[in-house]
């Protein structure tokens, strides 16, 4: 490691998305909790949500910053979370 080197600082959020493709016109809301780099502001969170696979139209219906802790706990959750274990079902990264 390079003295000089910076050392990258994280923000943590919860967010909720609507999600589509649950049938014609319907739609399902999940809080979902994500790791950012410390600079990014609320603006490029709502950025990077709006690129998400699944998403609807203005997906996030809530956002706010929170603590490690809140994130772990909401990590845990969300493996729990029927909807999201079939939406990334086979895939490798989230």
């Amino acid at each position: 490691m390079n003295c000089g080197e910076d050392i990258m600082v994280w923000s943590y959020w919860r967010a909720v998305i609507r999600y589509g493709h649950v049938g014609k016109g319907k739609e399902i809301s999940v809080a979902r909790y994500l790791v950012m780099p410390d600079y990014f502001m609320m603006v490029d969170v709502m950025t990077v949500i709006n690129e998400m696979p699944g998403t609807k139209k203005r997906a996030m219906t809530s956002l706010r910053k929170i603590d490690y802790t809140e994130y772990l706990e909401g990590l845990r959750a969300e493996k729990e979370n029927f909807f999201l274990q079939r939406l990334f079902e086979g895939k490798e990264a989230l």
